[in-house]
């Protein structure tokens, strides 16, 4: 789940609501667009979006240290968008966002993250790291595979993270980004700061999961633990059973659970991360501006943690705009506001 814990970590305030952060821009003087989207159809057809409920056949590729599992969508001559999931989700949070893009030209990647799905660590002696910067070069390597030079970015949660980490350190590599969220790119040295008593408590999970109870806590009840986080963070979104479940299927990866414990241990200075990426840590720590063109996007019933938007409009130095999704749409985004998701995609292709 997205951390939005940085140089900005203290101006925390908890779920905000679609009010609170409209004035918070009114208040902060910010130029930007700031539009505010309710979801009713869909944007790229003006027809009802459809339900998805599978990509089809999965493709895998040697990337790096990984055997990527990853749906492609649309031409493959198209411009490419790689649709980045978070924690605890996987790639059906984009089942609907990827056709929409698929039908407008657009060559859609969307991978398994590392510890997800059907993607695998080539070796067995590779660390199962879940620190940001590893993620991120994990996606440079999977479009060095697929000879992908450049493409634009789009994720929530981990994966609006790592869009952020690869447009801020390989801007030649990234057209554009779409970010729920904004900017939450991490800093531990930052994330020693204590939050106040109410914003500590939505990080409950992040402290669970530092102690060896919480480990084996996750590994025990990966599931129910998973789909709890699902009604904490969309208090609103009526998802059933089976649209859990086809997700919850990714979590039988065999790294999963390492994975997720270290991200959030690391993230605490609890775990150690690999060497070879402490340059990139130092670089992501001095809170580097992204100049690519950007909209970032948050939701009106958001139950996870994250920024308010006022704190990190400045960390765009591009073209950049910010909308609220209204409809009572949680964390989830992209599988909960499918049609808004995939315009911004569109959209910020053409800034």
């Amino acid at each position: 789940m997205s951390e939005g814990i940085n140089h900005h970590r203290r101006r925390f305030f908890g779920i905000a609501a679609t009010t609170l952060v409209a004035t918070q821009f009114a208040a902060a003087g910010i130029a930007e667009a700031n539009s505010a989207v309710t979801q009713s159809s869909d944007p790229l057809t003006n027809k009802p979006a459809g339900r998805n409920t599978s990509f089809g056949a999965l493709k895998q590729i040697d990337a790096g240290v990984l055997n990527i599992g990853y749906a492609e969508a649309g031409p493959i001559d198209g411009p490419a968008v790689i649709l980045l999931h978070g924690w605890p989700y996987d790639i059906h949070s984009f089942v609907d966002v990827a056709p929409l893009l698929a039908s407008a030209g657009y060559r859609v990647i969307v991978p398994y993250l590392r510890g997800y799905g059907t993607t695998r660590f080539l070796s067995s002696e590779t660390a199962r790291n879940g620190q940001q910067s590893a993620l991120a070069v994990d996606v440079i390597a999977l479009m060095d595979a697929l000879k992908i030079e450049k493409a634009v970015l789009a994720g929530f949660d981990w994966g609006a993270r790592t869009a952020n980490i690869v447009a801020a350190l390989w801007p030649e590599r990234c057209k554009a980004v779409v970010s729920v969220s904004g900017y939450l790119i991490g800093n531990r040295e930052a994330n020693k700061m204590p939050l106040p008593p109410k914003a500590e408590l939505l990080w409950w999970y992040q402290f669970y999961f530092s102690t060896e109870r919480g480990r084996l806590g996750y590994e025990e009840n990966t599931h129910d633990f998973n789909r709890l986080i699902w009604q904490i963070a969309s208090p609103e979104w009526k998802f059933d059973d089976s649209t859990f479940d086809r997700t919850a299927a990714s979590f039988d990866n065999p790294d999963h659970v390492s994975i997720v414990i270290h991200n959030y241990r690391w993230r605490l200075g609890l775990a150690e991360g690999e060497a070879k990426y402490d340059e990139l840590e130092r670089r992501l720590a001095e809170g580097p501006v992204i100049a690519v063109p950007t909209i970032t996007l948050e939701s009106d019933a958001n139950g996870a943690p994250h920024p308010d938007a006022a704190s990190y409009a400045k960390k765009f130095s591009g073209k950049y705009e910010h909308r609220i999704i209204k409809g009572g749409v949680g964390h989830n985004l992209p599988q909960e506001a499918p049609q808004a998701f995939a315009k911004a995609v569109v959209d910020v292709a053409r800034f």
